[in-house]
């Protein structure tokens, strides 16, 4: 991890400087002469442990007679050559022909998540690092490094920032359904809800090309306002497809309704967008405390806004138009029957 670029002040709580004695049974020597792992433990625990062997009944209180070696032996690792342990035919045997004792060193302290072991390594970024690069270069390197056997997860700010994005993606989803929803049930139509979120790629896409030119990361500040962007750019829509739909009752063609609704709309979308992005201007300039945590949302508004503003009075038009040259023969077939009965009706 320190030859991550992206990362400073790697350090890990894992101090391997406390002295070991490992005994490593030889399974086989010891089955040979009747020797079992447990006899061994339990010479162990008798030597090293506490183990209590009988009671001492006093007339006023009674006193545990605990076996152990004793302690400048207990002290010495050369005593565990000295030890015996009673093979299944009652012989003793030594501790040195069924063992063998490595020399070592281990850690201080084991530190634990959850009920596993754990090994906690701690890091910083440098001066202008994102922590959402930095999190994927760790993930890539421990799965490289790593065996199977050992599992890696984060804790603190990267574990904020990854739980903070899970789910992100499906609450824009959730949210642009809804207004899909919203917006069927208010004019009755499958289509005219479509023409209205024409504009919402375009926003996220300025939205994007924003963050990307200033060199900001998509933080979950930057996310909050690409969802902030559905609402404010789909009223630009809402305006001019309102309107047509109005001209349309009273008899003009779609495509000469869209286009008096993009002219006669212009100066309240115009001015409701402008209040939108003088509103967010101050965080995407980041003034005061704490700016620069809240500059990428105020960067996401104003730079979405700005660039469907200038492709809403063109795109939207264009999708009404064609929309409303897909829909359904037989709904038109069925307007131009009922016109046609009307006329008869009114010739007789």
């Amino acid at each position: 991890l320190r030859e991550l670029p992206d990362l400073v002040d790697v350090t890990s709580d894992l101090r391997l400087t406390s002295p070991r004695l490992k005994v490593d049974i030889d399974r086989d020597r010891a089955a040979l002469l009747g020797v079992s792992a447990q006899a061994v433990e339990e010479a162990l625990y008798t030597a090293y442990g506490s183990r209590q062997v009988s009671p001492i009944f006093a007339p006023e209180d009674q006193y545990q007679v605990i076996l152990e070696l004793l302690p400048e032996l207990r002290a010495d690792p050369q005593a565990l050559s000295w030890l015996h342990v009673r093979s299944a035919s009652g012989r003793l045997v030594p501790l040195d022909a069924v063992a063998r004792l490595d020399r070592g060193v281990g850690p201080l302290t084991v530190s634990h998540a959850g009920q596993l072991p754990a090994v906690n390594l701690s890091f910083n970024l440098r001066p202008g690092a994102a922590i959402g690069p930095a999190v994927a270069a760790i993930e890539r390197t421990a799965a490289a490094t790593l065996p199977a056997t050992v599992t890696t997860r984060f804790q603190g700010a990267a574990q904020a920032f990854r739980d903070s994005l899970t789910g992100l993606g499906l609450l824009l989803l959730i949210s642009v359904l809804v207004i899909y929803l919203v917006l069927g049930v208010l004019y009755e139509s499958f289509a005219h809800p479509v023409t209205i979120l024409t504009a919402l790629p375009f926003a996220g896409f300025g939205a994007l090309v924003t963050l990307w030119a200033f060199r900001s990361e998509l933080s979950v500040y930057a996310f909050v306002g690409v969802i902030m962007l559905v609402g404010l750019v789909k009223k630009n829509g809402i305006m001019m497809v309102d309107f047509a739909l109005e001209r349309e009752k009273e008899g003009v063609a779609p495509r000469e309704a869209i286009h008096e609704a993009s002219l006669t709309r212009f100066r309240p979308i115009m001015m409701t967008t402008m209040a939108a992005l003088f509103g967010t201007l101050p965080l995407a300039v980041g003034i005061g405390a704490g700016a620069e945590g809240r500059r990428p949302l105020g960067l996401a508004v104003v730079g979405g806004l700005i660039f469907s503003q200038f492709l809403t009075l063109y795109v939207t038009p264009v999708f009404y138009v064609l929309i409303d040259r897909l829909r359904p023969r037989r709904r038109r077939e069925a307007a131009a029957a009922g016109g046609g009965s009307g006329s008869a009706a009114g010739a007789a």
